[in-house]
């Protein structure tokens, strides 16, 4: 193959040395450009080199999520008047710690229905006792007290429908034992906490109106936290649920999930749990998540040293005054980096610009574009 050299202070068009280095390798395409430094400079190749790395990995943005089993939202159980809010936003509440206090009239008819329901069910259960009576005497049909057991029936049922309604508005067992004892309707309604955690979202105001099922505060336990990653989805098999990573701060994490479904921009949502040191983040945070490659040469490059034909990779090592044209294969890829596995050396030096320029001469075609 011959080399082309510069003459001293004589300036050469790009396009004539990749003619030149063009027409030498259209008999036969080989592996290794030559290319001297006079050229390099002229061509505008930068050198990079290839340094060890203690464990191969590829990086991806990742944003910090609660479980949703580890939240809880508090919303209105009746409409109603917003009184009183009892707590604040990053409060640490406990079981039965009051948050709200509601004025409802739907609070009120609902405790009425309770008492109404115990009453007809007392004289449900009053008259099955008397119609039975009459019926032993022999005074009545036992249609009659038949009657009277159904209706008994009904009554519970519907006194069992009530407690269970306010229950749900909520008042506690005991609240509504209260309620049938005395028969004295309120109608304010006091929240409390079901759940120890942290008040993360408040969105009830004094003397807002609220209807049934608006959402007042929110609850949530921060002990455990996860993160969500969008990895391309023809790379994701790397990373199977039990897979190990990192993020920010050297904080493992452990592969949940992967979707089986891919967005527009084709990737797949991963799921991980972080494993302790999670106290100085926060749900909402985005961090920076590494996510092992498996394999023992395993390099990582700039995007643009790649040149691509086909389907297949290659880098440009350069060695002495020409490149080895050394294929490759791309393991992952995000942001201008990749990941690649290859017969790479560490100290070897690689083109990271210019590559067009070299595959150009290399596949003896030139002015074929970058990829």
């Amino acid at each position: 193959m011959s080399i082309f050299a510069l003459k001293p202070g004589i300036v050469v068009p790009v396009w004539v040395i990749l003619s030149a280095m063009s027409s030498a390798l259209a008999a036969e395409r080989s592996n290794q450009i030559q290319v001297t430094d006079a050229q390099l400079r002229a061509i505008g190749i930068e050198l990079i080199e290839v340094h060890a790395q203690s464990s191969a990995g590829v990086s991806f943005p990742a944003e910090v999520v609660l479980p949703h089993r580890q939240q809880r939202v508090v919303s209105a159980p009746v409409a109603g008047l917003v009184s009183q809010v009892l707590v604040e936003e990053n409060q640490v509440v406990v079981v039965g710690t009051p948050l709200v206090v509601l004025n409802s009239p739907q609070f009120g008819q609902l405790q009425l229905a309770v008492v109404l329901a115990v009453n007809h069910a007392r004289l449900a259960a009053q008259t099955t006792l008397r119609e039975r009576a009459l019926f032993k005497e022999g005074i009545i049909a036992e249609r009659r007290v038949q009657e009277a057991e159904i209706a008994a029936s009904n009554s519970r049922a519907e006194l069992a429908q009530a407690k269970a309604a306010v229950m749900l508005a909520g008042l506690s067992e005991r609240e509504v034992n209260l309620l049938i004892e005395v028969g004295k309707v309120q109608h304010e309604l006091t929240l409390t906490a079901q759940s120890a955690g942290t008040v993360i979202l408040l969105e009830a105001k004094p003397g807002q109106r609220v209807t049934e099922i608006d959402p007042l505060l929110r609850i949530a336990q921060l002990g455990e936290l996860w993160i969500d990653i969008q990895v391309p989805a023809a790379e994701a098999s790397q990373w199977p649920a039990g897979s190990t990573l990192r993020i920010t701060g050297d904080i493992e994490a452990k592969v949940r999930s992967v979707s089986p479904t891919a967005d527009d921009a084709q990737r797949v949502l991963l799921r991980a749990q972080l494993r302790g040191g999670t106290a100085n983040l926060h749900p909402g945070e985005f961090v920076q998540a590494t996510l092992p490659v498996v394999t023992a040469d395993a390099w990582e490059v700039p995007l643009s040293a790649l040149a691509r034909d086909g389907d297949e990779a290659y880098v440009f090592v350069r060695i002495d005054d020409r490149f080895v044209v050394t294929k490759v294969e791309v393991l992952a890829n995000a942001g201008q980096r990749a990941t690649v596995k290859g017969p790479l050396q560490i100290g070897q030096r690689l083109a990271a610009t210019g590559v067009i320029s070299l595959k150009a001469a290399w596949q003896g075609a030139g002015g074929m574009a970058e990829e």
